[in-house]
């Protein structure tokens, strides 16, 4: 049973670090270097992500600079940067770029926080899909008694909970970040 209750506390984590990876790419009006998280540019042939192959900085609020560690793949960053549609103009200086993020409007800001919750939603479903995976592997189990197998489910009840929780904790955090201006 204790086998069962762990490998579904580590599935609801993942799903959790799941959700809080789309949560930083969503845009809050402000930069962030997260944003770029995913972002991967080709280097010696293989694909990496830009922020392990530069530095990553936020000027004024508004701007994000990055400075590659090898001068001679800027042109790589910024290829991947135009690829994966940002949607902000890159400026190219020579040895840095920079990305310029404007200010949203309450339109944009709407919708993003609808993306938010959106994000939400999809880690809550995952969350019900482990609840339903552990609670059929207490049923298959011939070992536990009726009494074993309810106690157990009720385990996993409030693990999905607490989870469920959390999630809604980091949502809300989310669109708190996103209707600030």
């Amino acid at each position: 049973m204790e086998m069962i209750l762990l490998n579904t506390e580590e599935k609801m984590e993942k799903a959790i670090g799941t959700l809080h990876k789309h949560l930083v790419a969503i845009r809050t009006g402000r930069a962030n270097p997260g944003m770029l998280e995913n972002v991967e540019a080709m280097y010696y042939g293989a694909p990496t992500p830009i922020n392990q192959m530069s530095s990553i900085s936020v000027v004024e609020g508004r701007q994000l600079v990055i400075k590659p560690f090898d001068k001679s793949i800027i042109k790589d960053i910024e290829r991947a940067l135009n690829e994966h549609n940002l949607g902000y103009p890159i400026q190219n200086e020579g040895d840095i770029l920079r990305i310029n993020i404007p200010a949203l409007t309450e339109e944009r800001r709407k919708e993003f926080a609808k993306d938010a919750t959106k994000c939400g939603e999809d880690a809550k479903v995952a969350m019900r899909n482990v609840r339903r995976d552990a609670n059929d592997a207490i049923k298959k189990e011939k070992e536990f008694g009726e009494d074993v197998k309810k106690d157990g489910q009720e385990s996993v009840q409030k693990l999905t909970d607490e989870f469920v929780k959390q999630i809604d904790v980091l949502v809300e955090d989310k669109i708190k970040e996103i209707m600030s201006i």
